[in-house]
């Protein structure tokens, strides 16, 4: 009932439209753009949908939504409303579309935290390719606008694991018209403000962080022309060289135009814009969003909105750049706070809700102690083009300070009906425990982990080594695991003082690039002697666009052009993957006979028995 009452404190027309009688209960004879997701349509912030539809109304345009389209029966769902006057827009989903239908042993799974309750089977493989060529077929001369994780990290080519096959950039796949990719507010609004000068859609090259394609292009002196996607086909090590090439180009402030040839077509990409600042950010996330799934679905439950619907996101980016993460890739390297007005504004919302009972589930963000870091020198930044600013080492010229977290936690807590405030998003230990050469931000850092684990904890606290061994932590771009160690007992002693019983949750990788049996067997004993038995476990999956992938693919690390060895069978995965499971018994047998194999009875020792 609670759900109910909540859903009912507003009207229909809260929500963008989602159905003909919807647009035409707003007396709209027309619609601007229509976008077509692979989500359920929540109207909430932290869905990419939602955002772009917003601020695609913020510009005075007729935007409707058609989530999760049926693509197999008559299209219904795509003709429903019609032809926009302006284009359609592809959000193919919050998270990729093949990582999202299937495990990293390609076993379809068995729901999906996106759609009411859980249902598979709302989404194909790859939207961004199927929606646009419904689209292109249906309506041939009307632009389509791809945008998302799925299209971002596709621009170029790159290894699709599914496929286990190189694949060109998406636009050689997509007939859609342009791509945009990272965070695509400030393009989307570009594009619209060129649109209603009355630009023609197909004369629109120049927009930054746009992908287009063309039958030929003439090349500039500051123009990077990557290898061909032919020529990485036969040569991995092209592939490997050109990832550095990308990887670099979108972490420098100032980036040049990609090129690369696919077949006899050219696909061209864009620099990206510069970050947004925090006046921008805070007008796109204060815009009028209900926060909640349209009424449409009733009482079904849509997971992914259950886990966010009461949680705030302070900023996006991640300097962490670690290898097999997709975060910085698509969001970037530099961080962009909100301002303490904006995230208060959003409680101040969150506590309108029925339901809401005073606790906040999260005040974070990709990680959540990176708020208002930045380097100290911008220029020193403008010259830098490394992936992360905290490995090998963090960065001199990074600032660690905690201060205005404290701060923000501070005033949070103060507001009226909020009785606590808890830290869901991941931590960086590493940045708690890094020595400064100012006393005062070693002091922060010491009171913000105090005040986080004393205050802002329930019951579980999350933070991911990955790994124990120095080799693999190294390929993986995380600290030393013996940082993890000190953080530990940290953690225990604040604990002990205060007489709490939370809970520390480290989560692990298994074959990740580098990766061995015996650095798993290795970590099983570490981690053992810490008195962990690991639950936040998982085998690692190649996605587009990340460092451990382009290993994974060609053999070779990008920088070095060193070889890497890789579990890639079910067989050499399951392996490593059972060193997390030792304290059960279906899984002793093979760990013994492996280590014995290997003779490292030491090991059998340390890690079986009692």
């Amino acid at each position: 009932m609670e759900r109910n009452t909540r859903i009912n404190t507003y009207k229909h027309e809260a929500w963008l439209p989602t159905t003909k009688k919807e647009v035409e209960a707003r007396g709209w004879d027309y619609l601007d753009v229509i976008l077509f997701s692979g989500d359920a349509y929540v109207d909430h912030p932290s869905f990419g949908a939602a955002v772009i539809g917003r601020i695609l109304e913020a510009q005075g345009l007729r935007v409707a939504i058609v989530p999760q389209p049926d693509w197999r029966g008559d299209l219904r769902d795509f003709k429903k409303l019609g032809i926009p006057r302006m284009f359609f827009a592809i959000s193919p989903g919050a998270m990729d579309s093949m990582i999202n239908h299937y495990t990293a042993n390609k076993r379809l799974r068995s729901d999906d935290a996106y759609t009411p309750d859980k249902r598979t089977g709302m989404r194909p493989d790859y939207p961004s390719i199927v929606y646009a060529d419904i689209l292109k077929k249906l309506y041939p001369d009307i632009p389509v606008v791809l945008g998302g994780i799925e299209a971002s990290l596709r621009r170029l080519a790159h290894y699709d694991y599914w496929q286990d096959k190189l694949r060109p950039g998406i636009l050689s796949d997509s007939p859609a018209d342009l791509l945009i990719y990272g965070m695509g507010e400030k393009p989307i609004i570009e594009l619209v403000r060129l649109l209603k000068k009355g630009v023609p859609f197909n004369t629109i090259e120049n927009i930054p962080q746009t992908v287009y394609i063309k039958s030929n292009i003439t090349d500039s002196p500051n123009d990077i022309l990557l290898f061909s996607y032919e020529e990485c086909l036969k040569d991995k090590q092209k592939q490997a060289k050109n990832f550095r090439i990308i990887e670099e180009e979108s972490n420098k402030y100032i980036s040049s135009r990609i090129i690369q040839k696919t077949g006899d077509k050219v696909i061209v990409v864009n620099p990206p814009y510069p970050a947004p600042t925090t006046d921008e950010i805070d007008l796109w996330y204060d815009l009028p969003y209900t926060r909640l799934p349209h009424p449409k679905y009733n009482d079904k439950v849509i997971p992914a909105f259950e886990m966010i619907k009461f949680s705030v996101t302070i900023h996006r980016g991640c300097f962490g750049g670690c290898a097999f993460c997709t975060i910085s890739a698509h969001q970037g390297k530099q961080i962009i706070s909100r301002s303490q007005g904006s995230i208060v504004k959003e409680i101040e919302k969150i506590k309108q809700i029925p339901d809401f009972k005073g606790y906040i589930s999260d005040l974070g963000g990709p990680s959540a102690n990176m708020y208002q870091m930045k380097g100290k020198d911008e220029s020193i930044c403008k010259r830098c083009k490394k992936p992360s600013c905290i490995h090998p080492n963090i960065c001199k010229n990074l600032s660690t300070d905690h201060t205005p977290l404290l701060e923000l936690y501070r005033n949070a807590t103060k507001i009226s009906g909020i009785k606590k405030i808890f830290i869901g998003s991941g931590v960086r230990y590493d940045l708690l425990l890094h020595k400064s050469n100012d006393e005062v931000i070693n002091k922060a850092s010491r009171q913000y982990t105090e005040t986080l684990i004393k205050e802002h904890v329930s019951g579980r606290l999350k933070v991911a080594p990955e790994h124990t061994e120095k080799k693999v932590l190294q390929i993986m771009r995380k600290p030393p695991f013996e940082i993890f160690e000190r953080f530990k007992n940290i953690f225990d002693n604040i604990n002990s003082r205060h007489n709490l019983k939370e809970q520390l949750i480290p989560y692990f990788i298994s074959s990740h690039p580098g990766c061995t049996e015996i650095d798993m067997a290795e970590l099983a004993v570490k981690t053992k002697k810490m008195n962990f038995h690991l639950e936040q476990v998982q085998d690692f999956t190649p996605t587009p666009m990340t460092l451990a992938t382009e290993i994974y693919y060609t053999g070779f690390h990008p920088y070095t052009l060193e070889k890497i060895q890789c579990a890639r069978t079910n067989s050499e995965k399951l392996s490593q993957r059972q060193f997390f499971f030792w304290y059960l018994a279906e899984y002793r047998p093979k760990i013994t006979q492996f280590l014995r194999r290997i003779k490292r009875n030491d090991l059998i020792d340390s890690l079986l028995k009692k």
